[in-house]
C-alpha cells in the first residue's frame, strides 16, 4: 500500500492516511475482505506512531469502511453500494461547490461554467 503523508498543509497525519485508504477503498484498488497491513507495521512502513495508524483506522472503522478483529487484523469491509454512491455524491459535490466559489470570485457565468462542465464529462 503506497501512502505519502505530508507536514505541510495542515492536515493531521492520520486524517491524510484515513484519507488515502478510504480513497483506495471506494476506488476499488481495495477490495472486500482484503486485509490492511497491521497498525505496527504501516506505522513502521510510515515511520510514525502506532498511536496515530489506530486513529487512522478507528476513523475507517467508524465509516464502516474496515472491520478489525483483535489478534487477526483489519480488512476491508463489504461495501454497501448504495452508500458508496452516496460518499461519491458528496465527494463529487465539494468540488463542484469548490468550482463554484473560484468561477463566482473570477466572474464567470453559469452558462460557461455548464459549458466546460459538460465538456469534460464528455472527455
Amino acid at each position: 500500500m503506497n501512502i505519502i503523508i505530508t507536514n505541510s498543509g495542515g492536515v493531521p497525519i492520520y486524517e491524510q492516511i484515513a484519507t488515502q485508504i478510504k480513497g483506495l477503498i471506494l476506488s476499488g484498488n481495495l477490495k472486500e475482505g482484503e486485509p490492511l497491513p497491521s497498525m505496527r507495521a504501516l506505522a513502521q512502513d510510515l515511520r510514525i506512531s502506532v498511536i496515530t495508524t489506530k486513529r487512522a483506522y478507528e476513523i475507517l472503522e467508524s465509516e464502516g469502511l474496515i472491520e478489525s478483529y483483535t489478534g487477526k487484523g483489519s480488512f476491508v469491509s463489504a461495501q454497501n453500494p448504495e452508500l458508496l454512491r452516496e460518499q461519491n455524491l458528496r465527494e463529487v459535490e465539494a468540488h463542484l461547490q469548490k468550482a463554484v466559489d473560484i468561477a463566482k470570485r473570477s466572474g464567470v457565468e453559469f452558462e460557461e461554467l455548464t459549458e466546460i462542465l459538460g465538456m469534460l464529462f464528455d472527455a
